[in-house]
C-alpha cells in the first residue's frame, strides 16, 4: 500500500528505484527549493525528504505506443534488434528544475525526461535517465563506437590461414623460408558488418593491416601483406614480400619443432550516427615447424 502525502497516494514500490537511481545519478534535489515549496506545509516531514516524495508521485507509466516496452539493439552481420535486452520508460512528472545535471544542459520546456530501466534476464540490468524532445518517444541511447563494436563481434574475426609454413613441411638451415597465409572474410578480410539501435545504424569494415610472425628461433618478421605463394620457379630465391632464413635446427625446441606464431592486427573502419572513427582487433595462430640440416651423402 502506498502512503498519502499532501493528498496524493505515493506507490513506494514502484517509485523507491526510481528515486534512488536519481540521487545516485544527480546527487542531491535542489533541497533550498523544497524547504520553500513544502517544509512550511507539513512540518513533521523534512524539506529533503519531501521534495523528493513531490518528485515522485506524479510519475506515470506510459503505456502507449511511446515505447515504454522498447528495446535496446544489436547486430548479428547486420541490421537487427537485441531481443534479450528489454527497456522499459518512465515519463517523470512533474519535470525537475532545469538545474539538475540530468537535463545535459537541454531545457525542460522543450523536452522531456524518462527513467529508462532495462534487463537481459540475468545480471546485467542497465539503467538511467535519457531526455528527449518534447512529445517523441524514448528511444535506447547507444553511442556510435558501442555499435561498432557490436558489429564487429557480429564478423568472428580469426588469426592467419597459414598456408605456409606448414607442420607436415620439411625445412632446411640456410634455405629460404616463405611466408604466406590464405585470404578469406574472417581470416584476412575485407569484412563488412552493421549494427543498429536507436534509429542509428553504423557500418564496419575490417581488413588485416599485418601480420606479425614470431619465428620460434627468436627472430620476429612483420609483414605488411598476406605474403606471397613459393614458385619451383623462384628456386633458392628469398620472398619478396615475407620470408625467413633459419641459421640453426629446431633439434633443441621441445618436440624437435619450433613453435611459430602469426598475430594479425585487423584494423576497422566505421562510420554512422554522424560519427566514424577506428578499431583495432588482434588474432593469433600457431604452428610448429622442424627445421633440419641438409645431409650430405658421401
Amino acid at each position: 500500500m502506498g502512503d498519502e502525502v499532501d493528498g496524493h497516494r505515493v506507490d513506494r514500490s514502484r517509485s523507491s528505484l526510481l528515486t534512488r537511481r536519481l540521487t545516485m545519478l544527480t546527487g542531491a534535489l535542489v533541497l533550498a527549493t523544497a524547504g520553500t515549496a513544502y517544509a512550511d506545509d507539513d512540518p513533521d516531514v523534512d524539506a529533503g525528504k519531501c521534495h523528493v516524495v513531490e518528485f515522485c508521485v506524479g510519475v506515470e507509466v506510459d503505456n502507449g505506443a511511446d515505447g515504454s516496452g522498447g528495446q535496446a539493439g544489436g547486430s548479428q552481420g547486420g541490421d537487427s534488434s537485441d531481443s534479450d535486452l528489454n527497456c522499459g520508460y518512465t515519463r517523470i512528472e512533474p519535470k525537475p528544475p532545469a538545474e539538475q545535471p540530468a537535463w545535459k544542459g537541454k531545457s525542460p520546456e522543450k523536452y522531456d525526461m524518462y527513467f529508462m530501466s532495462c534487463s537481459d534476464g540475468g545480471l546485467d540490468n542497465p539503467d538511467g535517465f535519457i531526455v528527449v524532445p518534447e512529445g517523441q518517444s524514448p528511444v535506447p541511447q547507444v553511442e556510435p563506437q558501442e555499435l561498432a563494436q557490436r558489429a564487429v563481434d557480429s564478423m568472428t574475426l580469426l588469426g592467419p590461414d597459414i598456408t605456409s609454413p606448414r607442420s607436415t613441411g620439411k625445412y632446411t638451415v640456410g634455405v629460404p623460408m616463405w611466408m604466406w597465409v590464405n585470404q578469406s572474410a574472417t581470416t584476412y578480410g575485407p569484412n563488412t558488418a552493421s549494427a543498429s539501435a536507436g534509429g542509428i545504424t553504423v557500418t564496419a569494415t575490417a581488413k588485416v593491416s599485418k601480420i606479425v610472425w614470431q619465428m620460434g628461433d627468436g627472430a620476429s618478421v612483420t609483414c605488411n601483406g598476406p605474403g606471397t605463394p613459393y614458385q619451383a620457379s623462384e628456386g633458392m630465391a628469398q620472398s619478396p614480400t615475407c620470408g625467413h632464413v633459419y641459421s640453426k635446427t629446431s633439434a633443441g625446441a621441445q618436440n624437435g619443432k619450433f613453435p611459430v606464431i602469426a598475430t594479425s592486427t585487423w584494423t576497422i573502419d566505421w562510420q554512422g550516427g554522424g560519427a566514424a572513427g577506428q578499431l583495432t582487433e588482434v588474432r593469433q595462430t600457431n604452428v610448429q615447424v622442424a627445421i633440419g640440416e641438409v645431409q650430405v651423402v658421401r
